[in-house]
């Protein structure tokens, strides 16, 4: 099974920072999104390191964003071009289901994966949708 986290997840996957993380996602492949990739970019390109790396030593956003900028192969990332029409679909379909949230759902579909998320990016519509469709969904708190 492929396991896709969102950007706060993948921050810490990269890192290593949390055991609990790793036993969630276990033996399964990694994989992320476009928009929660391009996100946790963003953040780190920013002088201050952003939301998600606001306190992190200099020296630890370094490596993260060596990281980032070579996103390791066994890190998967479903191109936009296969699910963009899956996307509109279920945001047509889903009343408040966001882009980036629409992409996540797409992407598990795609692959037969599940969506593992940050409580910070637990949203009711996000949710809602993998309930409808039969996309396993869980949180971590952060």
């Amino acid at each position: 099974m492929t396991t896709f986290l969102d950007d706060h997840l993948l921050r810490d996957w990269m890192a290593r920072f949390d055991d609990r993380l790793v036993r969630a996602v276990g033996d399964d492949d990694v994989a992320t999104t476009n928009l929660w990739y391009a996100r946790l970019c963003k953040s780190a390109a920013r002088a201050g390191g952003g939301a998600l790396l606001a306190g992190w030593r200099q020296q630890e956003r370094s490596i993260l964003v060596s990281t980032l900028v070579a996103l390791p192969d066994d890190v998967k990332v479903v191109p936009m071009r296969d699910l963009a029409w899956q996307m509109a679909e279920l945001a047509a379909a889903h009343r408040g289901l966001s882009t980036l949230a629409a992409e996540a759902v797409a992407a598990a579909r795609a692959t037969d994966g599940r969506l593992l998320v940050s409580a910070r990016d637990d949203g009711p519509g996000l949710r809602r949708c993998c309930r409808v469709v039969g996309i396993p969904y869980r949180t971590l708190a952060r």
